[in-house]
């Protein structure tokens, strides 16, 4: 679905508020007609109920109307932003993992939230008031032809050189607002980078030079936002200029014309007013010129972004249970590589031609350098990304031809830095099982070695969380990541360092509570610390993207040297003195 069928979807609130416009204008067209009618009655002494009678009637419709088109389209346009905001929410938490890691988050919040807001405007308000300020517009002019015709000519030669600068306006008020949009999406990209950021803004002392720089993005969008109101600020002048000459000269030719008689009063009476009543419209019209020229930058750029490349899903099924006893005769691999390379865009490979197994239990470590591919290896397997070639199994099936929904559901991933979020820890904890039963949920809690953690807390499961998690520390804010993971009760489970947090104590309680679930499904960590490496069934040692060695912790101190020298690292670290 695009913006535009967004907008169709709407149609019939947008028509009848459209309808309800135009009637109005009418019921506004007939008035100075009447008051035409009005002062006929008094030159000739004729009864003033009925043209008094009408026109209160029409008044009154013309003020119903305008308020129910206002309703209506006003009801339109929120709906339209409703739909809009729903559309880009459900694509960018579908978007592809490598599309998504390009694009501007202080940006894409900015086209969300903002410019969403503004794409109402030409799909709904500035629509709705071209048509019936133009209906306005075209009958008033008729009318006026109708009562004397060369009155009509001078008046519009003089409202002519207004529009024409009026039309000019409009396009530099569009080139203006895309300019502004662009700006202020650089001023909110500069902000989230420092707030994301913001104890190491303080801690290097860097406060002054960061308030100077995004200063200076909210100076450059300042700059920007007031040249669009500068150019639309120039509608209401340059028509007010035409009106008002036009309205002098039409007094005095037509005052002239009346004294001769070539003209009655009536008509001089209701031509003026028509022209009063056309000043509003013909400004209004273009200013929605304006703003629909304004709304199609927005309108761009919320487009550009629901063009966002989708993950593929892969083909229709429902989600199954994690997983069920293996019933072989021996030991299924929960995951395969086959001769798998992967690289980010244009860049050289990260893995190239990977081969490995990970039994249907069991732990099994992936140890490297920096670099080495590790992380990349973990994505693969939850399909973040796409390998470029090879085959990725889980659970004896291509992940490419498996839907994201089973894939996913059949894993359980704890990432390098916990993602919680602000909420109780309850709603983070059943974040992927919101179902989960107390005794799900104290089975997760127990093996993530969370119990006394949770009775500390001052309302255990319904202590409030700040952002990313505050109000835990670091190693308790990682044990719950892992409890969110094996609440789910996965088939495999997939930690990107997940002790990377954690003290002697908890880390110590974790590999215990890895082991037991080892103990039921396939547990594969990318882990530094020998303690967690060496009680691994399986270590595979990545280099530059290859599978260097593979083995047991005694075998490869024995064959491999690069592990030797990882091992001997990490214990010189950990005997270094403090």
């Amino acid at each position: 679905m695009n913006i535009r069928e967004i907008a169709a979807r709407h149609r019939l609130l947008l028509g009848g508020g459209i309808v309800l416009g135009l009637l109005g204008a009418a019921a506004s067209l007939a008035q100075p007609w009447l008051i035409g009618r009005l002062v006929e009655a008094v030159a000739g002494d004729e009864s003033l109920a009925w043209p008094i009678a009408l026109i209160a009637l029409m008044f009154t419709a013309d003020a119903v109307f305008a308020a129910g088109h206002a309703y209506l389209i006003g009801r339109a346009g929120e709906n339209i932003v409703h739909d809009m905001r729903q559309l880009l929410v459900g694509r960018l938490l579908r978007a592809d993992t490598a599309a998504f890691a390009r694009l501007d988050r202080g940006d894409v919040f900015t086209r969300v939230v903002t410019d969403t807001s503004s794409a109402r405007i030409p799909l709904s308000q500035a629509l709705a008031q071209i048509v019936t300020h133009g209906f306005t517009v075209v009958g008033g002019m008729t009318l006026m032809a109708l009562i004397d015709w060369r009155l009509l000519l001078l008046t519009v030669g003089c409202l002519g050189g207004a529009s024409l600068v009026s039309l000019v306006l409009a396009r530099r008020v569009r080139r203006a607002s895309l300019t502004n949009r662009e700006d202020t999406g650089a001023f909110g990209s500069g902000v989230q980078r420092v707030m994301s950021a913001l104890s190491t803004v303080k801690a290097f002392r860097a406060e002054q030079r960061e308030s100077e720089r995004v200063g200076g993005l909210a100076d450059t969008a300042r700059r920007s936002g007031a040249r669009v109101h500068a150019y639309s600020a120039m509608f209401t002048p340059a028509m007010n200029v035409g009106t008002q000459l036009s309205l002098a000269v039409v007094i005095g030719w037509g005052m002239t014309r009346v004294a001769t008689g070539s003209m009655p009063l009536a008509d001089l009476t209701a031509f003026v007013m028509y022209l009063f009543y056309l000043v509003s419209p013909l400004v209004l019209l273009f200013l929605a010129i304006g703003q629909l020229q304004q709304g199609r930058a927005a309108i761009t750029r919320v487009s550009e972004l629901a063009a966002v490349p989708q993950e593929e899903a892969g083909p229709a099924e429902p989600v199954v249970p994690a997983r069920a006893p293996h019933a072989g005769p021996g030991p299924a691999p929960a995951v395969r590589f086959d001769h798998v390379s992967f690289g980010y865009g244009e860049d050289a490979d990260v893995l190239r031609d990977v081969t490995f197994t990970v039994p249907e239990r069991g732990l099994t470590a992936i140890v490297g350098p920096s670099g080495a591919g590790k992380t990349t290896v973990l994505q693969l397997i939850e399909r973040f990304y796409r390998h470029s070639s090879g085959t990725v199994q889980v659970g004896g099936t291509d992940v490419a031809a498996m839907p994201l929904d089973r894939l996913r559901g059949m894993i359980g991933y704890v990432e390098q830095q916990s993602s919680l979020m602000r909420g109780t820890v309850r709603d983070n904890l059943t974040y992927a099982a919101p179902d989960a039963s107390d005794d799900d949920i104290a089975r997760a809690v127990t093996l993530a070695g969370l119990r006394d953690v949770l009775a500390a807390l001052p309302d255990g499961l319904d202590t409030e969380l700040g952002e990313a998690g505050h109000g835990l520390s670091g190693g308790q804010a990682q044990r719950l990541a892992v409890a969110r993971a094996l609440l789910t009760r996965p088939r495999v489970v997939l930690l990107d360092e997940a002790s990377s947090h954690l003290d002697s104590n908890a880390e110590a309680a974790l590999r215990d509570a890895l082991a037991g679930v080892a103990a039921d499904c396939a547990v594969v960590t990318v882990a530094h610390r020998i303690s967690t490496i060496a009680e691994a069934e399986r270590i595979l040692v990545l280099e530059d993207g290859r599978i260097r060695a593979d083995g047991t912790h005694h075998d490869l101190l024995a064959t491999d040297d690069l592990y030797r020298r990882l091992v001997s690292q990490q214990l010189d670290a950990v005997g270094a003195p403090g």
